[in-house]
Parts: C-alpha cells; structure tokens; sequence
C-alpha cells in the first residue's frame, strides 16, 4: 500500500465518522490519528456532546469488535479483567474473561471508577496483555482503548493518577457543536441512531499502523521536539516536565498525521499540531491544578525551529 492509498483509506474513515459525529472534523482526525498510532484516546467533556457516539463511529467503521464497560463506584477489577471460577467437573480453576478482552474497550466515565479498578487497565494499556492469579493473558493484536470522563469537579469522580494518565496517548474535548450541525443533529442527522457500516477491515487497519510505525522523522524534527520536552522542564509554572516517553508519544501521533496528510515523512507542523492533544493531561501547574490557559501555545512559539 502506498502512502497516497494509506491517506485515502484513513480519509475515508474521518469522513465515515464525520457522518454520525457533526461538525467536529478536527477531533474526528485526531482520533483517527491516535488509532493508527496504536495510542488509546481519553475524551473529556460534559455529558451529551458526543463522546460515546464518536467511540462507537470509530470502532465500527473500522470493522473492529468492541465491547461497552461503564465505570461506576462499586466497579471491581474483576469485573473488568475477568475472574477465575472453580470447575467441579474438571477439578480446577477456568478463567473467564472480562471486557477488557475486546478490540476496543470503550471504558464509558471512566473517572466514576474509584482507583483500585481504574489501575486494571494499567498493564493493558502499556502490555496489552493482564495478568489475572499469577498468569499471564494477551490482548487482541489491535486492542484499543477509547476512554470517556467527565470533567472533575462534577460530583461523584475520581482523579485519575499520572501514571494512567500518561498510557493515553491523546486527550481530547468535543465541545458543544456549531450552529449548523447542532440544527442539523436536532433535525434527525448524525448521532448515534445513524448506522455506521466499516469503510476498511482489520488487516487495512493493520497495514495502516506499520505503515505510520514507518514514517520518516528526520533530526532536525527530532531536536525540535527535544528542546520542546526541555521547555517544558525548564518552565517556572510547570511542576514536572514531560518525559523521554511523552516525546515518542508527541511522534508517533505527529507520524500519524503526516500519514493522514499524504506525506511519509514527519514535518514540524505535524509536531504542532500532535502538542496539545498529546501533552495537556500530561502537564500539570506548581499548585497541583492544570496549566493555565496559553502556557502550551507559548511553550510552542517560544520554542525555536531548525
């Protein structure tokens, strides 16, 4: 497959999505790009602007099979992961997996879970494989974890850990619809009742990612994403900065987007456009509190080019 027919069909999914999901074309091909990076995708915002519409447009137009798991407070990992169940017939334990063992995992509310469940996901996330009773299963080639939450302060949510944070690769908010899609949407169109056939079938979708995996990234792109970690170390309002791992996160998603743009080699526009989406949740202020709004575009203006 070339790199032009790679475009094409990752073209064709954004516009599938775009269908069912109106009005967000930038956030559609951001989560388009997070897929074929082989990242999981956090989508934040208030009830009722499309979260979960946009989880199940992108899992079914890829032809991927998906499993819905809402988060609550009396959620157990057990009930994520799977159990052991004792066979009288054989005599011995037989494992019974959970959710967890699906393609896509749509984790719905993800921060409604308390912590102890939330921390299941961990070895999936980054292994993509769980280890239940001391054994260890694997997870589907392409399992893909698309999580909603809702903002933090509304009652009843917990805070997810750094460390969970940063197994997402994107974090992204919808916002409320403009004008004409949300007429479009209250008039009958989109939305989650429109059926969503796939556009590619797993083994596209497979090629699609190695094809990503294998996009060039030159030096001087390198260096300039290594002197934007350093800022971020180095900024007075910032309590850690962003890690080595945060920097491969920012270039498989930049990889991802000079794939979606027609092109097999990464440019600094790609970088600028990965920033946000990759690094926000991963940055936190002095007080404990998230960033103040602008620090991130600063960080990217006053972060020279080669």
């Amino acid at each position: 497959m070339s790199i032009s027919e790679a475009s094409r069909e990752a073209a064709a999914i954004a516009a599938r999505i775009g269908q069912v999901v109106l009005g967000k074309s930038e956030q559609v091909r951001l989560a388009v790009a997070c897929l074929l990076a082989r990242g999981h995708l956090l989508i934040e915002d208030v009830p009722g602007v499309g979260k979960t519409t946009l989880a199940h447009a992108l899992a079914d137009s890829c032809g991927l099979q998906w499993r819905r798991m809402q988060f609550t407070s009396d959620l157990l990992p057990g009930d994520l992961l799977g159990v052991s169940i004792w066979d009288a017939a054989s005599a011995s334990f037989s494992f019974r997996p959970g959710p967890v063992f699906s393609e896509v995992l749509l984790a719905d509310e993800i921060n409604r879970a308390p912590p102890k469940s939330q921390s299941a996901l961990l070895e999936a996330m980054e292994e993509r494989r769980v280890s239940v009773d001391g054994h260890t299963h694997t997870l589907p080639e392409l399992f893909f974890v698309i999580a909603t939450q809702n903002p933090t302060h509304h009652a009843g949510t917990f805070d997810l850990p750094e460390s969970q944070l940063d197994r997402f690769l994107m974090r992204l908010a919808l916002g409320y619809p403009p004008e004409d899609a949300e007429v479009a949407l209250l008039c009958g169109e989109g939305g989650r009742t429109v059926p969503v056939k796939p556009v590619i079938d797993r083994t596209t979708l497979v090629r699609l990612q190695t094809i990503c995996a294998n996009i060039y990234v030159s030096e001087p792109v390198a260096r300039y994403v290594r002197r934007l970690l350093a800022t971020t170390r180095e900024h007075a309002q910032i309590e850690l900065g962003l890690s080595p791992r945060a920097g491969l996160a920012l270039l498989a998603a930049a990889r991802a987007i000079a794939l979606i743009e027609g092109r097999d080699f990464v440019v600094h526009e790609d970088v600028q456009t990965a920033w946000e989406p990759v690094v926000a949740h991963r940055l936190t202020g002095r007080d404990g509190r998230p960033l103040p709004a602008g620090v991130l575009g600063q960080l990217l203006r006053g972060t020279a080019l080669d």
